[in-house]
């Protein structure tokens, strides 16, 4: 049974409101997954609901970071349990907050969601790619690549196809901070470059793409080994 991992990201799940449409074809996508065998772990990202949040809070009152990060962590849990829902009895019965944690199931789908501080559920992803065995992961954005700038600043930004660690890391920096907005977070791509972790960043709401992904086809996306 292949171990399929992915980080789905919040701004998917709800980019302004609920995306019904995108998860009704994304639950079509995975259960296609499922009846091929393959066993799915999808991590959901707390995305615009945090961020706002946060934003939020900030305006009341600057709060601590590791607040922050609480409130990104329970938007994501909230995120999860929906997502969760639509698989109904396909699922593990409890969303999964410790990725570390051993557990005994024939369920093939597994949604977890954020768990400690510090990070965001990127890390979370990884660590759930461990516990499985997989030995790579597939993170969902709202990007087609990475670009060696930020495209949103620069119009002379690069797509970049396929880069080693130590050069993604060299883009994106070393410090976490919440609500951070990057293809991938420092601390997730620091623990995935030890262990030898492919991650392949891609547009999660182009899901012919994806599906050419794990078809082993070609598609839009950056692979990071």
């Amino acid at each position: 049974m292949k171990k399929i991992v992915m980080s789905l990201g919040g701004s998917l799940i709800v980019p302004d409101k609920i995306n019904a449409d995108f998860l009704k074809k994304f639950r079509k996508l995975i259960v296609s997954l499922v009846k091929k065998k393959n066993q799915i772990g999808i991590v959901c990202g707390g995305g615009k609901i945090c961020r706002n949040y946060i934003s939020a809070a900030n305006k009341t009152k600057k709060i601590k970071g590791i607040d922050a990060d609480w409130i990104g962590i329970m938007a994501s849990r909230f995120n999860a349990e929906l997502v969760r829902a639509i698989f109904s009895d396909l699922a593990y019965e409890k969303v999964i907050y410790n990725p570390t944690e051993r557990f005994e199931t024939k369920k093939k789908v597994l949604i977890a969601a954020g768990w400690l501080p510090g990070c965001s559920t990127d890390k979370d992803a990884v660590l759930l790619a461990k516990n499985l065995g997989a030995d790579s992961l597939i993170n969902l954005t709202n990007i087609d690549y990475v670009y060696d700038k930020d495209p949103r600043k620069f119009k002379s930004a690069k797509p970049i196809r396929e880069i080693r660690w130590k050069n993604f890391r060299r883009i994106i920096g070393n410090k976490w901070k919440s609500g951070l907005n990057l293809p991938f977070d420092p601390v997730a791509s620091r623990l995935a470059q030890k262990l030898e972790l492919k991650v392949i960043i891609l547009r999660g709401s182009n899901l012919t793409n994806l599906k050419n992904c794990l078809e082993g086809k070609k598609f839009r996306g950056t692979v990071i080994n």
